[in-house]
């Protein structure tokens, strides 16, 4: 299915709707007419490894308990659907993995995964070590039994991702395994998860370097070739976004996030105005994501300023953690496990004070912005944080990953809120072919977000004031001033 410019779902499978034909039930029924693409994270087997099916240990299998790839390709037949091509690692539990540690390097799977010695044959240096640029806390290393033998291996994310040598055509013949299997299957949209990642070299950060770029572009040629767009999913300096753009078929917009809640938190929409005009047209916008929201996309790097300032940014995060009354502390940084250091834990409902207006004026803006809109699951329900499912798990973006039930989930598409951004998120769809026309953002007042869309003789004329969070949309002889307004 051509990915159009409609708006679209991102949710766990089994969180929402429990399986994948509850997922499609879901889809055409209280969720019919608002998304036109469905992000599916990761169905793999096993979902609910050490990271939350972010982990496979068999990429190319669906976990039994949500269904197969047949539900997969039903919910394909009248959405777009994307899923995570997993580029850097796989679990520790993979059968390629284990027969490495059974054989060493009688294994037909030796040269898929990456040690320290492969990158580094002569050794690492205290300065080139520190010099890796890590997601998380520690050292990207884990020692493993390796047939008898104690071997030092990376591990970028946690002890049970093994990250893979991506160098080695036994490690590239598991990617294109992957890419083969959801050509089959109907995928449309692949996204590469953590790729910032996925190539290491002596000497340099390992993050984002030339020979990403390379790796970045021969993954995109071979999913192209089979028939689906790519999506990179990269958390850095907003240069790096604009630079990725013109490489791949869409970028995530990363900065938006924290350039809205900045504007709504302190009545400043300037950054944000300046961001939109120098932002890639090939985006994906999103306010909220199964991670924290973003902070590095926004901050400096070096000398390289960036979108906010540190006092800016600092302010933000400080925001952020009092419009939540303190739950986010609970969640980021060193309160929890499996953290990104660049990113705050909590939903956005709570990051904008639970302010039912705050929140549908954030998503207006979202759905306004260039690029494609995607919508998460609990930013859709307008949740709270889930500090239950935090404390029983102690993984801190668990406060924003929250599991319903049929009952959950009809008490929260029942509250007004939810019915609004549904509505908006229909409305948006209805009028999808004019969001690929041309944009203009405007000076103005620091607290006003000026916007318009032209498309042939069809245009729309959005004024938004951050401060006093109102808004007024013009289009087609209509004036809407209130969330009711986009209800058809």
């Amino acid at each position: 299915m051509a990915v159009e410019n409609r708006p679209q779902l991102i949710t766990y499978v089994d969180r929402l709707a429990g399986d994948l034909p509850g997922l499609d039930a879901v889809l055409r029924g209280p969720l019919a007419g608002a998304f036109g693409g469905v992000h599916l994270l990761p169905f793999f087997d096993p979902i609910d490894g050490a990271d939350a099916g972010f982990d496979p240990a068999d990429h190319t299998s669906v976990d039994a308990r949500l269904g197969g790839w047949g539900d997969v390709a039903a919910i394909g037949a009248d959405h777009v659907v994307m899923a995570d091509l997993i580029v850097n690692h796989v679990s520790s539990s993979s059968p390629q993995f284990l027969d490495w540690q059974a054989h060493g390097d009688a294994s037909a799977f030796a040269g898929m995964f990456l040690t320290l010695e492969r990158v580094f044959p002569d050794g690492a240096t205290g300065d080139e070590l520190a010099a890796i640029y890590r997601p998380r806390p520690g050292a990207p290393f884990t020692d493993y039994e390796i047939a008898g033998e104690t071997r030092r291996v990376w591990t970028t994310f946690t002890g049970d991702q093994i990250d893979l040598d991506m160098s080695h055509p036994t490690a590239w013949a598991y990617l294109v395994s992957v890419l083969d299997r959801f050509a089959e299957a109907g995928v449309d949209l692949v996204r590469l998860d953590a790729v910032g990642y996925a190539i290491k070299q002596p000497g340099t950060s390992s993050f984002m370097i030339p020979e990403t770029f390379e790796f970045i572009e021969r993954v995109a040629a071979d999913s192209r070739a089979r028939g689906m767009e790519v999506l990179v999913e990269i958390h850095s300096h907003h240069q790096f976004q604009i630079d990725i753009a013109t490489k791949v078929d869409r970028v995530y917009d990363f900065a938006l996030p924290p350039l809205v809640l900045h504007a709504l938190h302190v009545g400043d929409a300037m950054p944000l105005r300046h961001w939109l005009a120098i932002a890639p047209r090939n985006c994906v916008t999103v306010l909220d994501t199964h991670d924290g929201i973003g902070i590095v996309d926004v901050a400096p790097d070096g000398d390289a300023p960036g979108l906010l300032t540190p006092e800016q940014v600092d302010a933000l995060v400080e925001a952020m953690h009092d419009a939540t009354d303190g739950r986010s502390r609970q969640a980021t940084g060193a309160a929890a496990s499996n953290l990104d250091l660049y990113q705050v834990n909590t939903t956005f409902h709570e990051a904008l004070g639970s302010d039912d207006d705050a929140t549908f004026l954030a998503r207006l803006i979202q759905v306004l912005c260039p690029g494609i809109p995607q919508v998460y699951y609990a930013g859709l329900l307008a949740a709270p944080n889930d500090m239950d499912l935090l404390a029983a798990t102690g993984v801190g973006r668990d406060i924003n990953r929250p599991y319903h039930d049929r009952a959950t989930l009809e008490d929260a598409l029942a509250r007004p809120i939810v019915q609004h951004l549904l509505a908006l998120c229909r409305w948006r769809n209805d009028h999808h072919d004019l969001f690929d026309g041309s944009f203009e953002v405007f000076d103005g007042p620091a607290s006003e977000l000026r916007l318009r869309w032209t498309a042939g003789t069809r245009s729309l004329l959005a004024t938004i004031d951050v401060a006093a969070r109102t808004f007024v949309v013009e289009l087609g002889g209509r004036t809407l001033t209130e969330p009711a307004d986009f209800t058809s």
